[in-house]
């Protein structure tokens, strides 16, 4: 087993320079300089982040320590547990059993399970878009004592799908991991094969997804679970007891093996051209409002393209993938802490470089912002920076109010933009500055001749 992962690690790291060796203009260091930026600011123990682009896994690295006791590194064979993301390979198993004919997605809940309330009511199609109405049975972010038992997807259904429903089926949207147990009971009722095997089976072997297994599986390659109180260090967490997450969140992986899933969903390898439909289109309530999530996917919006993602938590771990369809680009990002704002973070900071319009432009505006707020932390401005409007802006008493409540916040850390799109002639931006102590968000409009008409320095809520 040891040898194996041995041997995938070496295949992987390989394939990786080969790629990005070829990549042309793959802004590498810049996306290395980011990343160990915030992970310094955040304090976590590590974080690994992999990207695919056109087929290819075109960047895979690891930073900070898997075990910070034992002081070990993570690197590309270090596996950490990807929480709710694994609702995505569940969606994907229930959409392979119904191309194969064993049961529908608008099939209804007591076709499998009647006892669960309301069952002949309830579709499986509405547990993967999470507007059944079941009720969650772990909606908590922080790690609580009867999680640390071992349960039953049985005796997780019938304490919590028993209930009352929180909502008529279809009436609203609301995130409830219960959902997840069901459906998985109801993929191993009518296929005959546990949830773990058929995606084995199915899924995992056929792309050599060799690290990807249940977490209750330990691996010496695992990541140590981490959890943080407020601002405070890394502190190691217990693990959630076997069975409770199941269909919900049970896989642990490499960011590598996750790629692949990516690629594969990105060329639509795996399903049908029908079932990739099905799993990628919004599901919209009964009155006809947008819910903005298809089948355990979420559809948004990032530096101005479309995305389809999903995070994941679990005791310890935090997980983000995120898939830029229009630019057949997937970004994976795993730390083993939880209870911080890092792993979004990351995403949206390679996202940035990845997408920006000429790299190299992109790290020189930064530096000028940077430039610029460090000026205004001394109360001072380089006005040939600047337009008219703007400088009048800054007057004596604004620089003296910027500089003074600027100074409690210790050292700028990092800038992270957020966005930037075209307005009344020129280009807004939006950044936020995390300092020692808190973080500001900078509000800018810059004129076509690259001079700044607005620099506003805003609080965050």
């Amino acid at each position: 087993m040891i040898l194996m992962k041995r041997i995938s690690f070496l295949v992987t790291f390989c394939a990786v320079g080969l790629v990005a060796a070829d990549t042309a203009n793959f802004p590498a260091s810049q996306i290395d300089q980011k990343i160990s930026a915030t992970l310094a600011a955040y304090g976590a123990p590590s974080v690994s982040v992999a990207i695919v682009k056109n087929g290819a896994l075109v960047y895979a690295k690891a930073f900070g320590e898997a075990n910070l006791a034992q002081q070990r590194a993570a690197d590309l064979a270090t596996r950490y547990a990807v929480g709710s993301i694994s609702k995505q390979f569940t969606v994907a198993a229930l959409l392979l059993a119904q191309e194969q004919g064993k049961l529908s997605l608008d099939d209804k809940v007591g076709k499998y399970l009647p006892q669960l309330t309301r069952a002949n009511e309830v579709t499986i199609r509405q547990l993967l878009s999470h507007t059944s109405g079941y009720e969650d049975y772990a909606p908590q972010d922080y790690m609580i004592a009867d999680w640390e038992k071992p349960t039953t997807p049985q005796a997780i259904m019938d304490r919590w799908a028993k209930k009352p429903l929180n909502f008529d089926p279809g009436t609203r949207w609301q995130y409830s991991n219960t959902n997840y147990t069901i459906a998985g009971a109801i993929l191993e009722k009518a296929t005959g094969q546990s949830l773990m095997s058929f995606l084995q089976q199915q899924i995992l072997a056929p792309l050599s997804m060799a690290s990807a297994s249940d977490c209750d599986a330990k691996s010496p390659q695992d990541a140590t679970a981490y959890t943080r109180f407020a601002l405070g260090p890394p502190r190691e967490v217990a693990r959630e007891g076997a069975g409770w997450y199941f269909a919900a969140g049970e896989l642990c992986m490499t960011p590598s093996d996750l790629a692949k899933w990516d690629i594969a969903f990105l060329q639509k390898r795996l399903l049908s051209e029908k079932s990739y439909a099905e799993f990628t289109k919004e599901v919209k309530l009964k009155n006809g409002k947008e819910t903005h999530y298809a089948l355990g996917l979420t559809l948004g919006e990032m530096q101005g393209m479309p995305t389809i993602s999903h995070g994941g938590e679990v005791s310890g771990f935090l997980a983000m993938n995120t898939l830029f369809p229009t630019r057949s680009t997937g970004i994976i990002v795993l730390s083993n802490q939880d209870g911080q704002n890092m792993v979004p973070t990351i995403t949206r900071e390679v996202a940035a470089t990845l997408f920006a319009p000429g790299n190299a432009e992109a790290t020189e505006k930064e530096a000028l912002v940077r430039s610029v707020l460090e000026g205004l932390e001394q109360g001072k401005i380089n006005r040939s920076l600047f337009t008219k409007n703007a400088n009048d802006y800054f007057t004596e008493t604004c620089l003296n109010d910027i500089k003074t409540s600027l100074e409690p916040l210790g050292h700028l850390k990092f800038l992270s933009r957020q966005s930037e799109q075209l307005r009344g002639g020129m280009t807004h931006y939006s950044y936020r500055a995390r300092f020692e102590h808190d973080t500001v968000a900078l509000n800018l409009y810059v004129m076509p001749d690259g001079k700044f008409e607005q620099f506003m320095v805003e609080e965050t809520f």
